[in-house]
């Protein structure tokens, strides 16, 4: 009987493992089982080299559902993430993403489905080492400012948090509007534009405030 596994990397103390299975089943999906990792970055470690990743190569089979918040739990490296994805494609599973709702098999046989599919996940595990690099360099530019006392002056919190920030660059990758991309996370237009305008000083701003 095939099984429904959500896996969750949990790397901050902002995130939970509570919120991922929460966000999931609100997605429609049905939960059979949960693994997850605590602490662990996916800039450095891929999921082999995790403990609890480690098990989903030997708990996994042919027809089972392979659920993630979204690429970037797999992995922030772009080889990583392709290798992993395909990896599990061969074994017949299916892996399917919360934020997008993606889903990703190797069942069709169809050429040209192929490549647009392979291109899709190509894309993805980009987008995931694009984002991680931008906030590791958000992050040193937060910290420089910080010894140059500049982050005495921290301005005005943000109305988002990392999760809407997350949300935010992903919808602008994908092209979507701004008013479209407001409404998703409850922020004003202005907002978005102003992150859409420099999502480096975005990152900044969080980095300042700690959240």
């Amino acid at each position: 009987m095939s099984k429904t596994i959500l896996y969750a990397r949990v790397s901050t103390a902002d995130q939970t493992l509570d919120h991922q299975r929460a966000q999931a089943e609100a997605a429609g999906f049905e939960i059979d089982e949960v693994v997850s990792d605590h602490g662990v970055s996916g800039v450095s470690t891929t999921l082999q080299e995790r403990p609890e990743g480690k098990r989903l190569y030997d708990k996994l089979r042919h027809g089972d559902t392979l659920v993630v918040r979204w690429v970037d739990r797999l992995g922030r490296n772009y080889q990583d993430v392709t290798d992993t994805i395909r990896h599990f494609m061969r074994q017949g599973v299916v892996v399917r993403t919360v934020i997008n709702n993606l889903t990703f098999d190797g069942a069709t046989t169809d050429p040209m489905q192929e490549a647009v599919r392979d291109a899709l996940i190509a894309f993805m595990a980009a987008t995931a080492q694009a984002q991680a690099e931008a906030t590791k360099e958000a992050q040193k530019a937060g910290i420089q400012a910080a010894r140059n006392n500049e982050a005495k002056y921290r301005g005005k919190k943000p109305s988002y948090d990392s999760r809407k920030l997350m949300i935010v660059t992903d919808m602008l990758t994908r092209g979507a509007g701004t008013s479209e991309i407001a409404k998703a996370t409850e922020l004003t237009r202005q907002t978005v534009l102003r992150i859409k305008k420099d999502p480096a000083a975005a990152q900044v701003a969080l980095a300042k405030w700690g959240l």
